[in-house]
């Protein structure tokens, strides 16, 4: 089943300019489109609609150490509730960490992206996105086309 996420504004990257009242269509894992709610609605009849205040946006790369937690679940679910769903290597050293990491979809990169690399929502890319408020903390988070962090 389809679900159709929107928000205030919705940014395909975090320096484009923002759609307004726009949506991502996610299917299984992956992203179906991109465009305003009226637009996507009408092409998705039958999708879920998830509305969220703020602004939707590509997820995260965390790029340092994972939070303190006293599992590796709960470190890795720490990452979620930030927006990310990339972890690098290098701070993902036991087999457990990497273990928790691979259940929840979260990605295992060698290293870090070069510096014009910029994470982006793309038609048929993996469904990773995050939700920010005015401050720019984390109210959700999707990865791999799974709602795995709602604030409340």
């Amino acid at each position: 089943m389809e679900t159709i996420h929107t928000a205030d504004e919705v940014r395909v990257s975090w320096s484009s300019e923002p759609i307004r009242d726009g949506a991502v269509v996610v299917g299984r894992d992956r992203i179906g489109d991109v465009g305003t709610f009226e637009e996507l609605r009408e092409r998705f009849p039958g999708a879920r609609v998830r509305r969220w205040p703020g602004v939707l946006g590509p997820a995260r790369v965390h790029e340092g150490p994972l939070p303190d937690a006293p599992t590796p679940r709960e470190r890795i679910h720490a990452v979620l509730k930030l927006g990310a769903v990339v972890v690098l290597e290098e701070h993902v050293g036991t087999p457990e960490l990497r273990a928790a990491a691979e259940r929840n979809g979260v990605a295992v990169w060698p290293g870090v992206p070069s510096p014009s690399w910029e994470p982006a929502i793309r038609r048929n890319g993996r469904a990773d996105l995050a939700v920010l408020d005015e401050t720019g903390a984390c109210i959700a988070t999707v990865c791999a086309g799974r709602l795995v962090h709602r604030r409340r």
